[in-house]
C-alpha cells in the first residue's frame, strides 16, 4: 500500500479478492488491483481533503474499518486497518463479525 498513499490515493476497498501474488520470477511481489473505489487524499494545492462525516459504508463491510461503517471520511489509515482485518481473516479463518444475524442489512453493517 505504500506507494498508492506515496502517490497520494486511498484504496478504499482492502479485501482479498484485490490481491494477487506474482507468478515466477515474481513469486516474491503482491500486486493490488481494482482501484475503481481510489480516491485522492490530498494534492499539492489545497493539501489534505476535508473531514466529513456524512459518508456512506465504502468499500466491502466485511473488511472496510470502523471509521467507514460510522460515515466519515477515510484515510490512509482507514486502508491499514482494512489489511489488518484482511490479516486477521487469513489467521483466523472468519472474522469474529462475521455471521451475525439481523433482519435489516443496515443494522446489520
Amino acid at each position: 500500500m505504500c506507494e498508492t498513499h506515496k502517490r497520494d490515493f486511498i484504496h478504499r476497498d482492502i479485501k482479498p479478492d484485490n490481491f494477487l501474488v506474482g507468478y515466477g520470477e515474481d513469486t516474491n511481489r503482491v500486486h493490488v488491483i481494482d482501484f475503481g473505489l481510489a480516491k485522492k487524499y490530498r494534492d499539492v494545492i489545497s493539501g489534505h481533503i476535508p473531514f466529513s462525516d456524512t459518508k456512506y459504508l465504502t468499500g466491502t463491510a466485511r473488511f472496510a474499518s470502523l471509521n467507514s461503517h460510522r460515515g466519515l471520511e477515510l484515510s490512509r489509515r482507514d486502508d491499514l486497518e482494512a489489511i489488518g482485518n484482511m490479516v486477521l481473516y487469513f489467521a483466523l479463518g472468519s472474522l469474529p463479525w462475521q455471521n451475525i444475524k439481523s433482519s435489516e442489512r443496515s443494522e446489520k453493517h
